[in-house]
């Protein structure tokens, strides 16, 4: 039981403490206050877009980010508030308040660390790629369009959440932009940009939102410049971590109703919550050689989303971005993930009342950057050049993002997945009827030297290549009513057969009884012992007879023979 236990739960912090010294500490030091120094307007950007507040967005990094580092499965992952949440969160919020995020938050949580300790880990790294690239992709335009009432300026007091309204909303509003707010974001699109180009430590998000922010207050302030909002304008400045409390509920509410509505929703950040994390840690693997427990990050990572409500948090996932910064600065345990949580508490403790002097079209030039770099649309390009069934999936998905919400898009983009994955194993599941003869050698890619195996007069050899599921049964099928002749002995050959499912097995049994019924004996040639397994659990002997469960084709073939000469 304690072995099973270590493998679905095994924090890599403990781990790492082993052997641990002075000259590890010091570049985790460096790297941690560096990532936290990153968080920081990533942190304030995602909570206000998210439609939250700053203080949200940095209690979110606080706790999240050292409750991942404290208990993930990854030496190097930094954990807090990302892109992929502000759409699902700022739907949430509109439709069931902040105490529906809370809840919807705490059962997502709760998902997590069930789908860690059920060992699902594995299995979340299979979503295909064009669906993450589609929702993706579907997130980062979502967010840009968020972001048009504060880059131009434009004082729409309340933007329509659906996309198509949004922009229709935008451009009736197209004469009220205010050109200094758009010199603003316009400035600090710029300065993120160029930075980069004469450092690479220093982020050009903080960058811009230092040089822009004393800008724009020597404009207000001595200049006479109006019409710039900042935070401070508009949100509640962050006074210190909230004290923890519980959700308020509405009048007539019971919580079991409430759970119910908010359940697809948490499903949602869940999965996204799983799979971002899962593939910013399998990045980082291969950057830093290194094997992280997918199981136990996903306990981590529930962890953090079950507390984080109660402080007023959002949902927190592992980040790939900060992670990345965290990694090329030197950080290589889970000390500088804790490091750059206490980085962001001080700078909430002490310097939160400078955050409200940070304009909004500077932030709105921040995100507009985030977005650009979720798009991935170098990769949209290359899958253009894959089979266009996965790039229909990738469309599909990215339109159902954007046009609908993200539960609909990763419904329907795993259905699709799914649908053609079974179409395509369908299509490479081969059967073949010899009649006379049977080529060793035959569909291999080299030559074998070995005689030709006769087939007895009488005797049809059917053979399947491939997995002999619901799919193979109708196609097995099919081919059984286009052989006009009526053998004998049917062999069914399944040496390339590496599973058979219920169907399959159904298919079996009523081939085999309606062949007993014409007068045909049915003997099974190549049988592993997967399949030879199911077969024996279901009785199946008792149909065939055991004796006709044959362990390869010359063994079935003389026994074919001597039933034909019977």
């Amino acid at each position: 039981m304690k072995a099973s236990l270590s493998d679905v739960f095994a924090p890599k912090l403990f781990s790492c403490m082993k052997g641990y010294d002075k000259g590890r500490f010091t570049t985790d030091l460096m790297a941690g206050i560096i990532v936290g120094i990153v968080a920081i307007p990533l942190a304030i950007a995602f909570g206000i877009a998210s439609g939250v507040g700053p203080t949200e967005g940095l209690v979110t990094a606080i706790i999240a980010g050292f409750l991942i580092s404290a208990f993930g499965g990854t030496k190097v992952q930094i954990g807090g508030p990302t892109g992929a949440f502000i759409v699902i969160i700022y739907g949430i919020i509109q439709e069931f308040g902040l105490s529906g995020l809370m809840i919807a938050t705490i059962i997502a949580g709760i998902m997590l660390v069930l789908m860690g300790v059920c060992k699902l880990g594995s299995i979340i790294k299979f979503v295909p790629y064009p669906v993450i690239v589609g929702f993706t992709g579907g997130i980062a335009l979502t967010i840009f369009s968020t972001q048009m009432n504060d880059l131009f300026g434009l004082g729409i007091e309340k933007v329509p959440a659906d996309f198509i309204h949004k922009w229709i909303c935008y451009f009736e509003n197209i004469s009220n932009i205010n050109w200094w707010a758009f010199g603003v974001g316009l400035a600090s699109l710029l300065i993120i940009i160029i930075t980069p180009k004469f450092s690479k430590k220093i982020p050009g998000s903080l960058v811009a939102i230092i040089l822009v922010t004393i800008g724009v207050y020597v404009l207000k302030t001595y200049c006479g410049v109006t019409g710039i909002q900042t935070i401070g304008d508009l949100y509640k400045l962050p006074e210190g971590v909230p004290m923890p409390s519980m959700p308020e509920m509405a009048e007539g509410e019971s919580l079991f109703s409430l759970v119910k509505k908010l359940f697809p929703a948490a499903f949602t950040i869940a999965m996204l919550g799983a799979i971002e994390s899962l593939l910013s840690a399998m990045v980082a693997d291969g950057v830093i050689s290194d094997k992280h427990n997918s199981n136990t990050e996903l306990i981590g990572q529930g962890i953090a989303n079950i507390v984080v409500p109660f402080f007023g948090g959002i949902p927190a996932t592992g980040a790939i971005a900060r992670t990345m910064t965290n990694i090329n600065n030197g950080g290589r345990t889970p000390v500088a993930g804790i490091v750059h949580a206490v980085v962001l508490l001080l700078v909430l403790l002490f310097l939160g009342n400078l955050v409200g002097y940070i304009p909004m079209p500077c932030l709105a030039g921040v995100l507009i950057i985030v977005s650009y770099n979720m798009s991935g649309w170098r990769t949209f390009v290359s899958l253009w050049k894959s089979p266009k069934s996965d790039f229909s999936v990738l469309i599909v998905t990215f339109v159902l993002t954007v046009i609908f919400d993200l539960t609909i898009a990763i419904e329907i983009g795993l259905l699709l997945a799914i649908v053609l994955f079974l179409k395509r194993t369908n299509e490479a599941s081969v059967i073949r009827v010899f009649h006379n003869e049977i080529d060793p050698g035959e569909n291999l890619d080299v030559a074998l030297h070995e005689e030709k195996l006769h087939i007895p007069e009488g005797v049809e050899v059917y053979e399947i290549d491939g997995p002999y599921f619901f799919g193979v049964a109708n196609k097995f099928d099919e081919i059984m009513q286009e052989v006009a002749e009526t053998p004998k002995v049917r062999v069914i050959r399944m040496r390339k057969v590496p599973f058979i499912d219920s169907t399959g097995l159904h298919n079996l049994e009523t081939l085999c009884e309606q062949s007993k019924r014409a007068g045909i004996r049915v003997v099974l040639s190549g049988v592993n012992k997967h399949v030879r397994s199911t077969l024996i659990k279901a009785n199946f002997e008792k149909i065939i007879g055991v004796e006709n469960i044959c362990s390869n084709i010359n063994e079935a073939l003389e026994k074919s023979a001597a039933y034909v000469s019977e």
